[in-house]
């Protein structure tokens, strides 16, 4: 487990979506032990409540962030509870169907690109008024390794993670005057329930074991493993400090060295 970046946020008003789980959680967990306030929200209820009660500190509010009315009471609850914002961190996503292109439906191809793609917008569109009136800050979007490798049968899911590439590289130059960072983090497999899912889903559709599919991910790295979601949560601390103060317009790769995706 690697261990958690320390820098001083003290004061920071940071929102951090779908932050109840996986990299979001651990990004709240770390922005708050550094002295950051953080407000998130999330779609499962279950896991707000239980990170409310882990982190009674952590403001929440349940948002899914496809829908632009929902993200617009999101800003208004944050807004409230923190008095501005300093950092948005854009990190809900969803996996999307693992499937051959000519497999994939309507209605999964949509549901990937609203919330990998649509919701950041809606996001931004609503965080860089409050960015302004804070005198400038830091924008994080989660884009993928698939944003930087092509991805065979998970279309959807790549094509949305590099038009995240693109979105943060274009706000970056169109914000930057204003003092306004925007940077995409890639990760590469995250250990976890989530990658597990992945595996599954992949092996079925190769017709190989799982413990293969796992064994072929971790050769692709040239570290061979995985990395940690606090991996992942270090480096959005970093874009978001005084550390990072003139990184902007980049897309960081924090995936072990990733070769290739398969």
């Amino acid at each position: 487990m690697s261990e958690r970046l320390s820098v001083d946020l003290t004061g920071l008003r940071v929102l951090v979506t779908a932050g109840a789980s996986g990299i979001g959680r651990a990004a709240v967990e770390s922005f708050l032990a550094n002295g950051a306030r953080v407000h998130l929200c999330d779609l499962d209820e279950t896991a707000l409540a239980a990170i409310s009660d882990a982190l009674p500190a952590a403001g929440t509010t349940r948002c899914d962030v496809s829908d632009p009315a929902q993200v617009d009471a999101l800003f208004e609850a944050a807004e409230a509870s923190l008095g501005g914002l300093d950092v948005l961190v854009n990190n809900a996503g969803v996996a999307g169907p693992t499937l051959p292109v000519e497999e994939i439906s309507d209605e999964d191809w949509r549901r990937t690109q609203a919330v990998n793609l649509d919701g950041q917008f809606f996001c931004v569109r609503r965080a860089v008024p409050l960015l302004r009136r804070a005198g400038g800050g830091s924008i994080v979007n989660l884009s993928s390794a698939a944003g930087r490798f092509g991805f065979p049968l998970r279309t959807p899911y790549a094509a949305s993670k590099w038009a995240v590439v693109g979105f943060s590289k274009s706000l970056a130059i169109e914000l930057g005057p204003e003092g306004i960072r925007v940077n995409a983090v890639c990760p590469g497999a995250v250990a976890g329930e989530r990658i597990d899912r992945v595996i599954a889903a992949k092996a079925a559709q190769r017709g190989i074991p799982e413990a293969e599919m796992r064994a072929e991910k971790i050769a692709n790295a040239s570290l061979r493993c995985f990395v940690s979601q606090q991996d992942i949560a270090n480096q959005i601390l970093y874009l978001c400090s005084p550390l990072g103060a003139t990184i902007s317009g980049q897309a960081i790769a924090v995936d072990a060295g990733l070769e290739v995706l398969r």
